[in-house]
């Protein structure tokens, strides 16, 4: 595994994090406590240290899953990324709940599902510039950083080209990032990378296998059952996405490589890119993002 600095914070993350939207059910099926082990067990092996979650993946079930798991692990093994701002109702429903005191209170929920007394990188959740531009938001938060509670904050931008957002970090106190970014989405390289580059902020690229489009298993045509997040998206943009990947995997992806790893690297091989964060659905997957690193430089 190789490591970075995560912009001007003091973590040294994994340039492969574990993503874990997928342990709050959205993604078509629910976890038990035994397979979140498995994936996080097989994260620590490989060297992965970085954890990304939020607070309405599955109204914080997703913290709770790795509060478990790290309730029996040594905490300072990992970088416990997670999220505020929303207040989740159902699978795919949830609300803006940016005002200050409510962040405060989703915190402590935070703190409290993942079962540790600090938040490694605590991250403003794809909310609207109106709540990112509150001043009182950003000083109740500066606060919880002086108690310990949060060790840096970030900011988990929405839109691929919310430069608004990107250009106050360093105003606000946020130190890094997360932006969605792969070789299907390049948007962030117009913009914001730029900016984020200028202010030595830290990058965290999401979804960077394009929602698996990436991973080389699909081709032009096929349909995704009910139980796949993917029958959500529209037929005709993942007919070209598909097509699109087929392309890259005949003319950009070298032979023998396997295409998911390569998706992994290039956003890698980005000078403002620190780390990825590959969602996976089983020990399995864990080991083929991990193996990223066997083509970064």
């Amino acid at each position: 595994m190789l490591y970075r600095r995560l912009g001007s914070t003091e973590l040294e993350v994994s340039v492969v994090g574990i993503g874990t939207w997928q342990f709050g059910g959205e993604w078509g099926r629910d976890y038990t406590q035994k397979e979140a082990d498995a994936i996080l067990d097989k994260g620590a092996e490989l060297g992965i240290n970085l954890i990304d979650t939020a607070e309405c993946y599955g109204d914080h079930l997703s913290e709770r899953l790795i509060g478990d798991y790290l309730s029996r692990r040594n905490r300072e093994d990992w970088v416990v990324a997670t999220k505020f701002g929303h207040r989740f109702h159902e699978l795919f429903t949830r609300t803006d709940a940016f005002d200050a005191a409510g962040v405060i209170a989703q915190l402590d929920d935070s703190l409290a599902a993942l079962r540790t007394e600090y938040i490694d990188l605590y991250q403003f959740h794809s909310g609207p510039d109106a709540s990112f531009d509150n001043d009182a938001l950003w000083t109740v938060l500066d606060k919880q950083v002086q108690a310990g509670k949060i060790r840096f904050l970030g900011t988990s931008i929405g839109s691929n080209d919310n430069v608004h957002q990107t250009e106050r970090s360093k105003e606000v106190g946020s130190r890094a990032i997360q932006v969605v970014y792969n070789r299907l989405d390049r948007k962030p390289e117009e913009r914001v990378f730029p900016i984020c580059q200028e202010q030595n902020l830290g990058v965290l690229a999401r979804v960077p296998l394009a929602s698996g489009y990436l991973s080389g298993k699909y081709k032009p045509g096929t349909v995704f059952g009910g139980n796949d997040v993917r029958h959500r998206h529209n037929a005709e943009d993942t007919l070209q996405k598909l097509k699109e990947v087929e392309r890259i995997g005949q003319e950009e992806v070298p032979d023998g490589v396997d295409m998911a790893s390569w998706a992994l690297a290039w956003c890698l091989k980005h000078p403002a890119v620190t780390t990825v964060i590959p969602g996976c659905k089983d020990p399995e997957q864990v080991e083929s993002n991990a193996r990223a690193v066997e083509l970064v430089t």
